[in-house]
C-alpha cells in the first residue's frame, strides 16, 4: 500500500533531485528514504528516477505520477483539517512530556495548548524521549516535550529551551550557594538510563567528563530515586525542577550552568495540521521556556 510517507519522499526527491537534501527535507535520514523509494517503485511497478552523478532526475513515469502524487498528498493533508475542523468536541491534543520536564513546565504547555486552540481537549502522559518521538510519528501523540539532541524521524521541532538546573547535594557537603562542577568531588552523579534518551544522555556525560573528570555516575530510574540516594549520602542530582527538594538535600545552583536542560516541542508535519500556524507552537514553545 502507497503510504502517506512514500509520497512525501517521491515529492521531496522530484524537487530536491538530491538523496542528501531530500532526506533532510522529509526529516529522515538518506537510508529510510532510499528504501521508501524503492518500495513506491516496486508498488507502482515502474522505475521514478535515473540515478546520476550529480543527483538524480525524473523518469518518464515519474513525470507523469508526479503531479497525482502532490494532489494525492494534499488530499491527505485536507482529510486531516476535515476531521478535526468537524469534530463537535474540538481537536483531541494528546500531549507527551519527558520525565525531566519539570511540572510547572508540563503544567504550562498543557495550559498552553487549551487556551491557543479554541475547543481542544487536552490528555498527557509520561515517556521518555525515545517512546514520545516514536508515538509522535505514528500519530498515537499530538506533540511532545523531549530531551534534545534526539534522532526526531522526519518530525517537525521548534526550537530548543534551556532551562538551568540545580545541583541537589548532601546537608552540609558544600557551604555555598553557587557550586562549580568541579567541586562536587566524592559522590556519584545521579542519571537515568541511556536508553530513554540517547543523544541527549551522551551530550549530559560528555559535558559532564569534561567540567568533573572525576567521580564517575549511577543510574536512577528516576528523580525521586535519585533525591532519595542524595538524601541518603549516596549521590548528587542535578535537575532543572524547582520544587525537587528533600529534608537533608542542599539545593545548590551551578555556575555558569553547564548542564542545562535542553527541551523542545516535537510535532508531525501531516498528522497534525493545527499545530501548524506560527503563532500557535510560538505560544507553545513559550510555554516550556516560562
Amino acid at each position: 500500500m502507497i503510504t502517506e510517507r512514500h509520497l512525501q519522499i517521491f515529492i521531496a526527491l522530484a524537487e530536491e533531485q538530491h538523496f542528501g537534501d531530500a532526506a533532510r527535507a522529509v526529516g529522515i535520514t538518506q537510508p529510510p528514504l532510499s528504501q521508501g523509494l524503492r518500495r513506491l517503485e516496486a508498488l507502482v511497478g515502474a522505475k521514478l528516477f535515473e540515478r546520476g552523478a550529480g543527483g538524480v532526475a525524473l523518469t518518464p513515469a515519474g513525470v507523469a505520477l508526479l503531479p497525482y502524487a502532490r494532489r494525492a498528498l494534499t488530499s491527505i493533508e485536507e482529510l486531516h483539517q476535515a476531521a478535526i475542523a468537524r469534530d463537535p468536541e474540538g481537536p483531541e491534543i494528546r500531549l507527551g512530556l519527558a520525565p525531566e520536564v519539570p511540572p510547572s513546565a508540563g503544567a504550562a504547555v498543557a495550559a498552553a495548548c487549551g487556551s491557543v486552540i479554541p475547543g481542544s481537549r487536552v490528555t498527557v502522559v509520561t515517556a521518555p524521549t525515545s517512546s514520545l518521538v516514536n508515538q509522535v510519528g505514528t500519530g498515537r501523540l499530538t506533540l511532545a516535550a523531549v530531551l534534545h539532541p534526539a534522532v526526531l524521524d522526519g518530525l517537525e521541532a521548534g526550537p530548543v529551551s534551556l532551562l538551568p538546573t540545580w545541583a541537589l547535594v548532601p546537608a552540609a557537603t558544600v557551604g555555598t550557594e553557587v557550586v562549580a562542577l568541579r567541586q562536587l568531588k566524592g559522590l556519584p552523579i545521579a542519571v537515568r538510563p541511556r536508553a530513554e534518551a540517547p543523544a541527549a544522555r551522551d551530550l549530559f556525560l560528555d559535558t559532564l567528563a569534561l567540567h568533573r573528570p572525576d567521580g564517575g555516575t549511577v543510574v536512577v530510574t528516576d528523580e525521586r530515586a535519585g533525591l532519595a540516594m542524595a538524601a541518603a549520602g549516596q549521590a548528587i542530582v542535578v535537575t532543572a525542577d524547582p520544587a525537587l527538594i528533600a529534608p537533608g538535600v542542599g539545593r545548590h545552583r551551578l555556575a555558569d550552568d553547564p548542564l542545562p536542560l535542553r527541551l523542545r516541542l516535537v510535532w508531525s508535519r501531516t498528522r497534525t495540521p493545527f499545530l501548524r500556524p506560527n503563532d500557535v507552537m510560538a505560544q507553545l514553545t513559550e510555554a516550556l521556556a516560562s
